[in-house]
């Protein structure tokens, strides 16, 4: 079984959702989410706070993932919230012109960020969001809410550019809000599961798309990506998705959009990776690697 989307236009008040044009009903039909107990976001949140964690990723074939939903079920919850399974998800990140942030996780630095916005869609809820590596190779994120209609943006002088501003600065980062611009976006549909006593977490992300000035990738609709968040010891999870075949692959929704998209840039494992699991569509614009708007004062 495979997924396709239909893609909406943007609204005078904001960024549109993607709409799924087989129905949402379908995701969790696909992975088994019924099967699972239901939990709300404050039982997932308390269950597995993972501001300070590491990540595992891993690109599965559909009934892979529905096996390991199944797998799961009597140890795990998926977020429900008012009957709804599934999120979708937009963000929107940033980067220099010279591309910085994704320079800095192909060169494998250890002083590795991220920015972006991201927006939780059918409930209107924003945030800006700094990710960071510590002296242990874990990931911390640092989130900061704001309105809806900031999305997508980072502009000069409000509280997200100083958030931002301060994350990077602490972390010993010598960028600043100023340096960045809006660089790719990023859309998908993520169901979430948690072990609300072992405190370990699981997303499912589908009908995952890239988008660039003018380009797309997209995911191979026959494929999920699956991301642990836990400790340094693999969770159930992972010991089943090993038994399932799946291992591990270093990959970001970012880095492959960057990597897939601009043109100019030096082959990589990330972009052979990607393309056995990804297809671009054609361009509508020309697409410069370097070319990057900047940032306008609020």
């Amino acid at each position: 079984m495979s997924l396709t989307t239909e893609r909406s236009s943007t609204t005078a008040g904001g960024p549109a959702p993607e709409v799924a044009a087989l129905p949402r009903a379908r995701f969790a039909e696909l992975l088994g989410l019924a099967a699972l107990h239901p939990a709300s976001l404050a039982e997932i949140d308390a269950a597995a706070a993972l501001q300070h964690r590491v990540d595992r990723k891993y690109l599965v074939p559909a009934p892979s993932a529905a096996r390991l939903m199944s797998e799961l079920a009597a140890t795990h919850h998926v977020l429900d919230i008012g009957g709804r399974r599934s999120t979708a998800y937009r963000s929107t990140y940033f980067d220099t012109p010279d591309l910085a942030a994704w320079r800095a996780h192909m060169q494998g630095r250890r002083r590795r960020w991220k920015v972006r916005t991201r927006l939780y869609s059918e409930d209107g809820l924003c945030r800006m969001e700094v990710k960071t590596k510590d002296g242990r190779g874990a990931t911390v994120k640092h989130a900061h809410t704001i309105g809806a209609h900031a999305y997508g943006r980072l502009d000069n002088g409000t509280e997200a550019a100083a958030f931002v501003d301060g994350v990077l600065r602490d972390n010993g980062i010598s960028v600043t809000a100023s340096d960045l611009a809006p660089a790719g976006e990023i859309r998908y549909l993520r169901a979430a599961l948690a072990d609300l006593s072992g405190g370990t977490r699981i997303t499912l992300d589908g009908l995952l798309t890239c988008h660039r000035e003018g380009r797309t990738a997209e995911l191979d609709p026959g494929y999920v990506l699956v991301e642990t968040k836990g400790t340094a010891r693999p969770a159930l999870a992972d010991r089943l998705l090993l038994g399932l075949g799946s291992r591990p692959v270093s990959i970001s929704k970012y880095i492959v959009g960057v990597s897939l998209l601009v043109e100019g840039l030096p082959d990589n494992n990330v972009r052979r990776i990607a393309r056995t699991r990804f297809r671009t569509g054609p361009r509508t614009t020309p697409v410069p690697a370097a070319r990057i708007g900047r940032n306008t004062p609020a």
